[in-house]
């Protein structure tokens, strides 16, 4: 039997491993896990070049939890180890002293590629035990134990199967890891697709012949993409997420220069609801779950689509949890843009009707992408599109222009797209606008304000319009002029008419000449106040988040070509006019959604009262 102390610099180098060594306890069994795993994997390689001999048997791993003992104990039957390969690996931690450890590794919360994977397991345990045979027969069968001090025990056992059980004595602090739920929960987290099937079991319990691993041994994006059928990524889709609808499509990852990555991609369905949710996509390493937190390596604007992403050569610190910035990132996230983007031109060119189903889900994806990565917009510019609201037609940036080439171009030579973020509040600006030809499109997502801002910076020569930001005949700034049929007297009579005080609201009144079959009073918003406001709605700050303070502009426009204001100026009872004129600016006002609470009120009533007013009139004339 030999006695000792672990080799290490410094007696504190336990406390320290439990205290910072990760953030999340948890930690332990997937690091224990994965070097069973690596054991497994490594006696199959030996066997495959005639180095371990003899037969290989049920290669699996099997977790046993024992409450009324208070262990936890993993079992593998791989390459196990020597008495000289214990003393090696577990007595030697490789630091020179505390104040080195923290300082090197002050952020980290798990260990991997350093080799302190094992010790993680002290974290946990009050004692840990190791009983190991190698996969060379000849050598003894060896026991180990450590109580969590730089103490150990080591000597040999009588023989024992190849392979290596590893026993948990679980502290006081920890008995979380007792609970049966527990560790499942842990399992099916971090060791969902390892490569080794992984029992669960806890003491007392009959072994069932028909029990199923907790884990898929053979995800399918370690598979070739010609060995896979529609079906079969619809089906892991729903392993991964069994509540979530169809995908609208995928994108198999499959690349080993410069660098290692496989992967699936889903586009998910995203309704006009937008209880968007992110944090769907799955980074692993060889299989093993690292973190869902992707933001490094995933485009930020493809954070919301689903699936998972292995990579070896994702370096990650001594935790694995949080990305270390590399070249590699960079170059991953580089071509994940570059695969999506050449993905949906294929989709674009070969099936546009089928591209133009899925748009309302992938124009959120789209126009992010356009904001937020100029690479992407170079590629995007050709299958963005936009859909008429008049006959549902979709248009690409060069077709809408090609379109309206004729009627939508201003005084500068700039390309007017009008939209409408609503079409059934804007319906008559939307009618208006369509009389005179213009095509009118939609952009009534959540994140067109910031899209159109942004596209009117990148685009030449193009400039975004609401419908109802102004008259229609201002729409387009031609500077073309209509006259209008009142005199000077009877214009400055009807803008005396209209300057009344609008409570909430910082008005201003114009009175031009319009088409007759223009409204009387056309109510608009300046472009530029509801864009900010727009985009205060939103969550933006500085200047946006001021104009979000203020009233709302309005613009009412008095069409002076209206035939009522023949008659109206003309009536000789004052206080009907003026509650006809009232009631004239209300409607406008009322098409905006500005009209609202105690204003919204009175005008029912006023229009009550005139109503009644006329009835009367009516009565006394047939009288």
């Amino acid at each position: 039997m030999q006695k000792g102390q672990i080799r290490v610099q410094t007696e504190n180098i336990f406390p320290i491993i439990k205290k910072f060594l990760y953030s999340d306890h948890e930690i332990f069994l997937r690091e224990l896990i994965s070097n069973a795993v690596d054991a497994t994997q490594k006696l199959k390689t030996l066997a495959s070049i005639g180095e371990a001999k003899g037969e290989l048997g049920d290669l699996r791993i099997d977790v046993e939890l024992d409450a009324k003992e208070k262990t936890l104990s993993i079992t593998d039957h791989g390459v196990g180890m020597t008495k000289e390969e214990v003393d090696k690996y577990l007595n030697q931690v490789a630091f020179s002293g505390a104040e080195e450890f923290l300082s090197k590794y002050k952020d980290a919360n798990i260990i991997g590629h350093f080799g302190l994977g094992f010790y993680s397991a002290f974290m946990v345990s009050s004692r840990v035990e190791v009983l190991t045979q190698s996969y060379h027969e000849e050598a003894p069968s060896v026991y180990w134990s450590c109580d969590g001090s730089p103490e150990f025990e080591l000597y040999e056992i009588e023989k024992r199967s190849r392979g290596t059980k590893i026993i948990l004595h679980i502290n006081e602090d920890s008995q979380e890891f007792l609970e049966a739920n527990r560790i499942k929960g842990i399992l099916e987290k971090f060791c969902r697709f390892l490569p080794v099937p992984i029992y669960f079991t806890e003491a007392g319990e009959k072994l069932d012949e028909e029990q199923k691993p907790i884990n898929n041994t053979n995800p399918i994006w370690t598979k070739k993409p010609s060995e896979l059928t529609t079906e079969d990524y619809q089906n892991f889709y729903r392993e991964l997420y069994p509540f979530g609808e169809t995908p609208l499509f995928w994108i198999h990852l499959n690349v080993d220069y410069p660098f290692n990555l496989t992967g699936i991609l889903y586009f998910p369905k995203i309704k006009q609801s937008y209880e968007i949710q992110k944090d769907k996509i799955q980074l692993y390493s060889n299989q093993v779950f690292v973190t869902d937190e992707v933001k490094d390596i995933v485009p930020e604007f493809l954070m919301l689509l689903h699936g998972i992403i292995d990579s070896p050569d994702i370096p990650l610190n001594v935790s694995r949890s949080y990305l270390q910035g590399d070249p590699n990132v960079r170059k991953i996230n580089t071509y994940i843009t570059k695969k999506v983007g050449d993905k949906l031109d294929e989709i674009f060119r070969n099936d546009r009707p089928s591209f133009e189903e899925k748009w309302e889900s992938l124009g959120l994806f789209v126009k992010y992408g356009m904001i937020t990565d100029d690479k992407f917009l170079e590629k995007a510019n050709k299958f963005f599109i936009m859909q008429d609201i008049k006959d549902n037609k979709f248009y690409t940036l060069e077709e809408y222009k090609m379109a309206t080439e004729t009627l939508q171009k201003n005084k500068e030579g700039k390309h007017v797209i009008l939209y409408t973020t609503d079409p059934v509040q804007q319906d008559a600006y939307i009618q208006a606008s369509q009389q005179r030809g213009y095509i009118v499109v939609k952009m009534e997502t959540l994140i067109d304000a910031a899209f159109i801002n942004n596209m009117e910076m990148k685009w030449e020569n193009v400039h975004f319009v609401r419908v109802d930001a102004d008259i229609v005949d201002n729409l387009i700034d031609k500077q073309e002029k209509n006259e209008s049929v009142l005199s000077k007297e009877e214009t400055e009579q009807l803008q005396q008419l209209f300057s009344f005080e609008l409570p909430q609201l910082h008005a201003t009144v114009e009175v031009k000449g319009l088409s007759p079959d223009t409204p009387p009073v056309v109510a608009t918003r300046p472009e530029f106040m509801r864009r900010m406001k727009d985009m205060a709605g939103i969550g933006g700050g500085g200047m946006t988040a001021f104009y979000a303070q203020m009233p709302d502009e309005v613009m009412l426009t008095v069409n002076g070509n209206h035939p009522i204001y023949q008659a109206l100026l003309k009536e000789s009872d004052a206080t009907k006019k003026e509650k006809q004129i009232r009631t004239l600016a209300d409607l406008a006002l009322l098409s905006q959604g500005l009209l609202k609470g105690n204003d919204l009120t009175n005008f029912i009533n006023r229009n009550v009262e005139l109503m009644q007013q006329s009835d009367k009139s009516t009565a006394g004339a047939e009288a």
